[in-house]
């Protein structure tokens, strides 16, 4: 095995050492992006909203509060945590709160958003590359060698070159396409969670300020 990827790696020539690189940076950014995204921003928006809801209707706004603490530190537990903070100040200083604190969190969610994505263009182009120099190579041996032989050698070694830098890039790029898709996905989930549960905490606290100003 180890033997077959060496082969392969030492055919493709000096090209597969810039895609090797890509498949490095893409392999730290996928690990990066899994472990904060989905490790500690991506919770359950309904579960977290529903146990908030319940504290923010009876008025313990302290235990919604430590409710937000203890969801991991999430972006949609620190916009929550925002809005709840201002709960006694009046709506429109809620609403800027929760505003405010989605701003903040936002560009921490979607860092790196299209990183994957470059990557793996990077690579297919870098492959491609390669892949044209090799049947340059290739056909130049034609001309460059007059015994069949060594003609056969080059022309084989031309596009051994070829061949496997293309492989290698789409085996890169590939990868990274998918977990770009993935990333994408999981980044507008929570983001349209943010979204709604902030709009619906905050109808919660000024219903909760209008129920108590009216007694």
């Amino acid at each position: 095995m180890i033997n077959a990827i060496t082969e392969f790696f030492t055919k493709g020539g000096v090209w597969m050492i810039p895609i090797l690189v890509m498949s490095v940076a893409g392999l730290a950014v996928i690990i990066d992006r899994m472990l904060f995204m989905v490790m500690r921003h991506n919770v359950d928006a309904a579960a977290l909203m529903k146990r908030i809801s319940e504290h923010v209707q009876t008025g313990q706004i302290s235990n919604a509060l430590s409710i937000c603490s203890s969801a991991r530190e999430s972006a949609l537990a620190q916009v929550l945590a925002a809005g709840l903070r201002n709960a006694s100040q009046g709506p429109e200083k809620i609403q800027n709160a929760l505003e405010e604190q989605t701003l903040a969190v936002t560009p921490e969610i979607t860092k790196r958003g299209t990183l994957l994505q470059n990557i793996a263009n990077i690579a297919t182009l870098l492959g491609l590359l390669g892949t044209i120099i090799g049947l340059i190579a290739a056909f130049s041996a034609l001309e460059k060698f007059s015994d069949p032989e060594e003609k056969s050698k080059a022309l084989v070694s031309g596009i051994s070159t070829a061949m496997n830098t293309t492989a290698f890039g789409l085996m890169v790029a590939i990868p990274c396409l998918l977990a770009h898709v993935f990333l994408s996905t999981t980044t507008k989930k929570i983001l349209d969670d943010i979204e709604y549960s902030s709009v619906k905490l905050e109808n919660l606290l000024i219903t909760r300020l209008q129920g108590e100003q009216g007694r």
